[in-house]
C-alpha cells in the first residue's frame, strides 16, 4: 500500500469545470445508470477529469465530479485515493510508469531505473521543463515483453538503456515514437528466429479429422485388449475343470509339549505352585475325602496340544485402573491379536496401558487370562508382556493390527 495525498494547497487551483465536450461525454456515461446509481459512474468521470488537466487530479476536479453525481465529497476523495491509476499531484507531460516486479526486475528493470534517476530524478520529481516524471508500478501485463514501461497510456516494451535513452530523446524533442517492443519483435512473439506454425500440416486440411481416426485407433486396440484377456481367461477355467488341483490339508497347529505348559512346570517343580494355591488344594482334596469316603481321582493327563494354566487366586490381580491416565488410554488394538471386543473387555477390566502390561509377572498375566471370558488363553499365547514392553518403549509396528510375536 501507497500513502496518498492531494497536492499542497498552493498549487491546487480555485476551481474546475468539464470542457462542453466532456461535460456532454459525462452526461452520456450517467445515462447509462437508473436514477440513484448514478454514483457507478464516478471512475470514469474522474479519470476524464484527469485526463483534461494534464494528467492530474486536483480537489476541484474531485468535488465537481461529486457535485455531478450527488456524492458527498468525502466518498469521491475515497475513490480517488484508493486508486493509483488516479495521480493526486502534478506529473510531467511524458508521466512514466515503470513497471518494477519480478519478471521485469530479471529482466534489466534495475537497468531502467537508473536510467530514470539520470536523466529526471527520484520518483515523482518532475523536469524542470515539465516533460518527464516517473514512478515505479506493480505489474502491468506484460511479462512477456519484459522490462517495460508506460507513458501516458501506451506500453513501450523489450527495453534496454539504450533503446530506453533514444525514446526519451525523441519524446522530448518531439519526434514520433514506435510504441509496443523495441526491439523489433511483433507483439508477444518468441524472441529470435520465428519458427512457430511453419508445419504445412497445420494449414492444407490434413489434419482435419485426425482426432477421430486417432481415438477409432485406441478404441479398437482397447477392445482387442479385452478380447485377449477374456480369451485367456476361458481357457485358464477350461483348464482347471480338466485338472483340478487336490485340496490342501488344512494347517494343523503345532503341538504344544507337555513340558512347556504352566500345568506340567508345576508338575516337575520347574514352576512352584504358591503355598496359597497349595494350600487351598489340599484342603479341598481333605473336604471330600471326609464328605464321600475317598479321595478324588487324579485327572487324566492333559493332552499335548491343550495349553492349561493353572488359576490363580486374586492376590496376582495386577494394578487395575478406574479410567485411562490423564483421560486417553492407549491403543490397545496395536497389541497383535487384540480387536476391538477384547480391548473393550480389557478396558472393563481396568487396563489401559502397554505400561500397565509390561510391567505384569506371570501370575499377574495368568489372573488377567483366566477373566478374559471366551478369549482366555490369549493373553499367555501371544506374549502381551512382550508386546507390550515394545510399545510402551515408543515402537509401533507398520500395521494397525500389530506384528504377530515369533516363536
Amino acid at each position: 500500500m501507497s500513502v496518498r495525498r492531494l497536492a499542497a494547497d498552493a498549487i491546487q487551483p480555485r476551481d474546475f469545470a468539464f470542457t462542453p465536450e466532456n461535460q456532454a461525454w459525462a452526461r452520456t456515461v450517467i445515462a447509462k445508470y437508473p436514477a440513484g446509481r448514478q454514483a457507478s459512474a464516478v471512475i470514469p468521470l474522474l479519470w476524464r477529469a484527469q485526463e483534461q488537466h494534464d494528467y492530474w487530479l486536483p480537489k476541484a476536479a474531485i468535488e465537481h465530479v461529486a457535485g455531478m453525481l450527488d456524492m458527498p465529497n468525502i466518498r469521491v476523495l475515497e475513490v480517488a485515493t484508493f486508486y493509483t491509476m488516479f495521480n493526486l499531484e502534478p506529473v510531467g507531460k511524458h508521466f512514466i510508469q515503470l513497471c518494477g516486479t519480478t519478471p521485469c526486475r530479471l529482466r534489466g528493470a534495475e537497468d531502467i531505473i537508473k536510467v530514470c534517476r539520470e536523466r529526471i530524478g527520484e520518483q515523482r520529481h518532475v523536469t524542470a521543463d515539465g516533460l518527464f516524471s516517473w514512478l515505479e508500478v506493480e505489474c502491468l501485463g506484460a511479462c512477456c515483453n519484459a522490462p517495460m514501461v508506460q507513458i501516458n497510456n501506451d506500453y513501450y516494451e523489450d527495453l534496454t538503456p539504450e533503446s530506453f535513452n533514444k525514446l526519451l530523446d525523441d519524446l522530448a524533442a518531439g519526434r514520433p515514437v514506435k510504441v509496443g517492443p523495441q526491439n523489433g519483435r511483433r507483439s508477444s512473439e518468441p524472441e529470435g528466429a520465428v519458427n512457430t506454425l511453419t508445419d504445412p500440416a497445420l494449414f492444407d486440411g490434413s489434419l482435419v479429422g485426425a482426432w477421430q481416426k486417432r481415438f477409432a485407433e485406441e478404441e479398437a486396440k482397447a477392445k482387442e485388449a479385452a478380447a485377449a484377456k477374456e480369451a485367456a481367461d476361458r481357457a485358464e477355467a477350461a483348464k482347471a475343470v480338466e485338472n483340478p488341483e487336490p485340496a490342501k490339508p488344512a494347517p494343523t497347529q503345532p503341538a504344544l509339549k507337555a513340558a512347556d505348559t504352566p500345568a506340567a512346570r508345576v508338575a516337575d517343580g520347574k514352576e512352584p505352585i504358591h503355598p496359597a494355591e497349595k494350600a487351598k488344594a489340599a484342603d479341598a482334596t481333605t473336604r471330600l475325602t471326609e464328605t464321600v469316603g475317598v479321595a478324588p481321582k487324579t485327572p487324566p493327563a492333559v493332552a499335548a496340544t491343550q495349553p492349561v494354566l493353572a488359576p490363580v487366586s486374586d492376590e496376582h490381580k495386577p494394578e487395575l485402573l478406574a479410567a485411562p491416565k490423564d483421560g486417553k488410554a492407549d491403543d490397545l488394538e496395536l497389541i497383535w491379536g487384540v480387536g476391538p471386543k477384547l480391548a473393550e473387555l480389557l478396558h472393563k477390566l481396568g487396563v489401559f496401558h502397554f505400561s500397565q502390561i509390561a510391567s505384569w509377572n506371570e501370575l499377574n498375566l495368568r489372573w488377567i487370562d483366566q477373566n478374559l471370558g471366551a478369549f482366555k488363553g490369549r493373553a499367555v499365547r501371544d506374549k502381551w508382556i512382550e508386546q507390550a514392553a515394545k510399545l510402551a518403549s515408543g515402537w509401533r509396528p507398520e500395521k494397525s493390527i500389530g506384528d504377530k510375536p515369533q516363536g
